[in-house]
């Protein structure tokens, strides 16, 4: 493909984009091809000479197609949303056409300024300390900052790393020698709830620490209580605390957990405090959202996707530090052909000794386009819209009478099911649970609209997460009309 043919063909593929985009709601959301049915479709070997466009592009829609799953359809309520937008294409349009391996400053200046830019942008935009931006306001460096990781689980194992090195630290400072520091580490326990992200258990055997997973509260949420009692008791049994996560915007319901206790005992006992926002952090570009997230201010990490609800596409992962010092230390590797910068270091952040990966894409590209293309105004309408779609359809399940709201809706996610009362007297909660399972799986097979189930507390639910960028009230209408229709079928008249 020369310059001539890639110049058509890429007129084409932004007609075929745009024309995805408009009849999206027309596709049913959900793929359902059955396993294997694609190595049963296309060549078992790579084509010896070259084929062209036009017959890869009737691939595209013959065998690729009907294998999707479409996250980006306003009749898409499964898992928490994925978030596309047109300036986000057109920013990572331009990173492919640089197609850069930004591992330095010196690799592409402007891909390293522009990501310490726009994350102090994002900071402020969501109201976090100034402890966390990379520049003060004397144009200083600071020693916290940002960086774009590739997703929150990333993000939360790459902040394992640095508390691990803070620890190891802290105990060479009390007198531990290097060796008997280094064995130690098998007995470093991080703290995560039964609600929290598996990000941190993953991560734990990952870098060979514990995980000590605390039952949640009656409302989901990890309490300062419960996480205090269990360090205490770690630490009689010779462990040694080193790592907390507390979340803002739960997977399962959306929960809060109890930021400013657990913040007191991280303080207390030198644990690192990592607050995983992955889902609900872009609502704290709305000021009315920042009281809900109180106790972030003293995190060690804070982490939040604007590729889940913030219009940028996949995968844009922002985390900030308060003090880089022990994440750098702990990852910086130097070659003698990973020449540094010297002198005024201040926009000279080489981002490879803040991730796992040495290479990394030009993402700030498409956060920036995103954050100017629509504005701060723009991005606190969008996440507005959807929390009064939910607050609606929370009104209008209530209203029903059959159903009944399982946790609060604060944000995008109505977590609901069919109320015992709904299916008669002497119901047993099995025959509940049945009944709402029962609804998943006939809204997922009638295929109008997509959604999930999980269970809590050994209750089946339904989980509707709304945040579609190409939804709107319609698509949470049709939702409201599938689940009252199907339900209709599951509860004897």
């Amino acid at each position: 493909m020369d310059v001539n043919e890639f110049r058509k063909r890429g007129k084409e593929m932004i007609d075929t984009i745009a024309d995805y985009y408009e009849t999206l709601d027309q596709r049913p959301p959900k793929s359902t091809v059955n396993p294997g049915y694609l190595y049963k479709l296309v060549p078992h070997e790579a084509p010896e000479e070259p084929e062209t466009f036009d017959a890869i592009k009737d691939d595209i829609e013959s065998k690729i197609m009907p294998g999707m799953t479409h996250w980006q359809s306003g009749n898409f309520f499964g898992w928490y949303p994925s978030n596309s937008s047109f300036p986000g294409i057109l920013g990572d349009m331009y990173s492919s056409m640089f197609n850069i391996v930004g591992f330095n400053w010196i690799c592409s200046p402007a891909a390293t300024e522009l990501e310490t830019v726009v994350m102090d942008w994002l900071a402020k935009l969501i109201g976090l300390d100034k402890r966390f931006l990379s520049i003060k306001e004397d144009g200083t460096e600071g020693i916290g900052g940002g960086v774009i990781q590739g997703s929150a689980s990333e993000a939360q194992i790459v902040a394992m790393i640095a508390a691990r090195e803070k620890m190891t630290a802290l105990l060479l400072s009390r007198g531990v020698g290097a060796a008997e520091a280094e064995q130690l580490q098998s007995k470093f326990v991080a703290y995560i709830s039964d609600q929290t992200h598996s990000a941190t258990q993953k991560g734990a055997k990952i870098i060979g620490c514990k995980a000590r997973v605390i039952n949640s509260d009656l409302d989901f949420k990890l309490t300062k209580k419960a996480l205090d009692a269990a360090v205490r008791e770690d630490k009689a049994a010779g462990l040694v605390p080193f790592f907390v996560c507390g979340t803002f915007g739960t997977t399962n319901t959306a929960a809060i957990d109890e930021l400013i206790g657990i913040a007191e005992v991280a303080s207390a006992e030198n644990m690192w405090f990592h607050v995983d926002a992955a889902y609900a952090g872009s609502a704290l570009t709305c000021p009315e959202f920042r009281p809900l997230a109180e106790g972030i201010e003293c995190a060690d990490s804070f982490n939040f996707n604007p590729h889940k609800w913030m219009l940028t596409n996949f995968d844009c992962s922002a985390l900030w530090v308060a003090d880089s010092t022990h994440l750098v230390n702990a990852l910086s590797i130097h070659r003698e052909y990973l020449p540094r910068v010297k002198g005024d270091t201040a926009f000279v952040k080489d981002y490879r000794d803040w991730q796992l990966p040495l290479g990394r894409r030009f993402r700030a590209l498409k956060l920036w386009f995103v954050m100017r293309m629509y504005g701060a105004s723009g991005i606190r309408q969008h996440i507005r819209a959807h929390v009064s779609q939910a607050q609606w359809l929370e009104e209008q399940l209530l209203a029903d009478g059959r159903f009944e709201i399982v946790t609060p809706v604060v944000f995008g996610l109505v977590v609901f099911r069919i109320k015992p009362q709904a299916l008669g007297s002497n119901i047993s909660t099995e025959m509940v649970n049945e009944a709402n399972v029962e609804l998943v799986k006939q809204i997922q097979e009638d295929n109008r609209v997509f959604l999930v189930g999980t269970k809590l507390k050994g209750c089946d639910v339904v989980r509707a997460a709304i945040g579609s960028a190409f939804g709107t009230k319609d698509n949470v209408e049709r939702l409201l009309s599938v689940i009252t229709e199907l339900t209709s079928k599951i509860i004897p008249a």
